[in-house]
């Protein structure tokens, strides 16, 4: 998978460069206060304070109708259920809203790694043909300098017998 446009070099190392091509796009919901707010509720639906709050809420609403120190929502308590009602009503798509955009970011995400991983696998393949060609030429210097090595043995050969033939030229044998 080819990209697109390849990085400037000054971006070329900047960490977070596989993630600047999905910077243009927004969530579908955008990133306006309404959604940033209906997220971070639907994020708190989930929590323990959330449902320990409830609880108690709805644990007083009860007791308080029961026992007759409020009379506003009697047995079989029709106004709560109207009210568990209208928060099903909000919190549906409040979670739906905030899945939503957990999975562009997800995708994004995704998308970027893949990227990354795609850039390494590159850059390794790179690295393994620069070594493929450093060793072959480190082989093709070692077997010069070998050559070399071994016309330099017959050079000194050649001059030792050279040598010890100038030097039985030159020198008178002396008989005794």
């Amino acid at each position: 998978m080819a990209h697109a446009t390849e990085p400037a070099p000054e971006e070329a190392r900047h960490p977070m460069r596989f993630h600047a091509p999905h910077a243009h796009l927004s969530s579908v919901f955008g990133n306006d206060w309404f959604a940033l707010k209906a997220e971070a509720f639907a994020r708190f639906f989930g929590t323990p304070t959330f449902l320990i709050a409830q609880t108690l809420i709805v644990g007083g609403w009860i007791v308080a109708n029961m026992l007759g120190i409020s009379r506003f929502d009697p047995y079989p308590f029709i106004l709560l259920n109207l009210a568990f009602s209208l928060q099903a009503a909000y919190a549906a798509p409040l979670i739906l809203l905030a899945q939503t955009r957990q999975a562009d970011r997800d995708k994004a995400l995704a998308e970027a790694d893949a990227h990354h991983r795609e850039d390494i696998a590159l850059a390794c393949q790179q690295r393994e043909t620069e070594l493929a060609r450093e060793t072959s030429q480190m082989a093709e210097l070692l077997r010069r300098n070998t050559e070399l090595t071994e016309l330099t043995r017959q050079l000194a050969e050649r001059i030792e017998t050279l040598t010890r033939e100038l030097h039985e030229h030159l020198t008178p044998t002396r008989h005794f």
